[in-house]
């Protein structure tokens, strides 16, 4: 296989904002004819927020009817009256105040007690669980990116999937698409074009004959070059169009989800969209570091979702967030809660369901002092695969996992 040598020396040394993993690029090398594609595509699209660090549900989702919670949380407890209610069991965090609108007019589902069997506490191995859907095995594609496999998307389309980060997610790394990682519109781009110094430094090196290079790997490295290239130079004219009156919190997250929805909404294919926010690792002075996240992810989501809907986009973007883990009943010592199990996930859109699924966290039926966990975690992807995307879920999961009720 002849080697693309000068696209190689390029992509290798100059530095992409566009990140591809060094075992996905080698994967793509070793793997066979892609899955066949099934009829359904529509024009949904999933955003996946990943609520890094291990969100608490118990002050998220807060049980404010059950008196336990605040025998064991006698200082981090959210006060019955400050707790936006649902019902006389459970309620929002009150920094939850752009969410709980949302609730109140049926566009927001909350799914209980998400987990899966004999759960890990380390962040690491936790976050590569739920962003592979692999508990017992350890596998090197995402449960997105095997979507992005097998559903058949165009293949000339550098934009089927997006990560809005630094860093490619594992939940979007795929055998046979290349997704791109796009912290910011303004910073996409090869780095070595924004210095002339290193533009010329990278000018002579992929000029240089005099350096022989073969590998059967280098021409998927070239070609994954070459995309981040040109998607580099094509996302900022395909989203240009777009206009917004939304008025999103000057956060990471806020920038995040208008990029978000820029790119939702400007119709070019995009299929699966990341974003992330965090950490809400929370050992220590839990509550005034929870409350701002929250808070913070409450307004993003509220302005994301008036900025879809001006649009008429909200019911075609469904988000689904998710956390490693939950934190441990019992506050600790330090004012802050240790790493637990299962907590809850938001499911949010106009094409939703609103309303509490799963079961409510028994505080006195624990593990070891932590939420027991009652709707396996593949069962909300099975879900959104199935009923949102249209896809087939067993070979994705590999498995069969019920599904829920949630979407319309």
């Amino acid at each position: 296989m002849t080697m693309k040598r000068g696209r190689f020396l390029l992509g290798a040394l100059s530095g992409l904002t566009v990140v591809a993993n060094m075992d996905h690029v080698l994967a793509r090398a070793l793997a066979g004819t892609p899955l066949p594609g099934l009829p359904g595509a529509s024009d949904r699209v999933v955003l996946l927020i990943n609520l890094q660090g291990g969100n608490d549900g118990l002050n998220c989702v807060v049980p404010h009817g059950n008196p336990q919670y605040y025998q064991l949380r006698p200082t981090l407890a959210v006060p019955q009256s400050d707790v936006l209610a649902i019902d006389a069991n459970v309620g929002f965090n009150p920094q939850m105040r752009a969410l709980k609108v949302m609730y109140d007019k049926g566009e927001v589902a909350v799914v209980q007690g998400v987990g899966y069997p004999n759960p890990d506490h380390s962040h690491f191995r936790s976050t590569e669980i739920w962003q592979t859907a692999a508990p017992e095995t350890y596998e090197h594609t995402g449960w997105l990116g095997r979507y992005l496999d097998e559903a058949g998307l165009p293949k000339n389309n550098l934009f089927n999937g997006v990560a809005v980060a630094q860093v490619l997610p594992e939940v979007l790394v795929s055998n046979q698409v290349d997704v791109p990682s796009i912290a910011s519109l303004n910073g996409y781009g090869l780095l070595s074009d924004r210095n002339a110094t290193a533009k010329r430094t990278y000018t002579e090196l992929v000029t240089d004959h005099g350096f022989p290079f073969q590998s059967p790997y280098l021409a998927h490295v070239a070609e994954i070059e070459d995309h981040a290239q040109r998607g580099s130079e094509e996302l900022p004219k395909l989203v240009a169009g777009y206009k917004t009156d939304a008025t999103y919190p000057a956060t990471p997250l806020g920038r995040s989800l208008a990029l978000a929805a820029q790119i939702a909404g400007s119709n070019i294919g995009t299929k699966v969209l990341y974003v992330q926010h965090g950490s809400f690792d929370t050992h220590v002075s839990q509550k005034a570091t929870q409350d701002r996240l929250l808070g913070e992810f409450s307004d993003a989501i509220g302005a994301f979702y008036d900025d879809l809907a001006a649009h008429g986009n909200d019911t075609r973007v469904l988000t689904l967030t998710f956390s490693e883990f939950g934190r441990r009943i019992a506050e600790n010592g330090s004012r802050g809660t240790d790493h637990g199990e299962a907590s809850p996930l938001f499911m949010i859109g106009g094409g939703v369901k609103g309303g509490l699924y799963g079961q409510m966290p028994d505080l006195s039926d624990t593990n070891m002092g932590n939420v027991r966990y009652s709707t396996d975690f593949r069962s909300v992807y099975a879900t959104v695969l199935e009923r949102w995307l249209g896809r087939p879920s067993q070979t994705i999961l590999a498995g069969n996992f019920s599904q829920l009720p949630v979407l319309a």
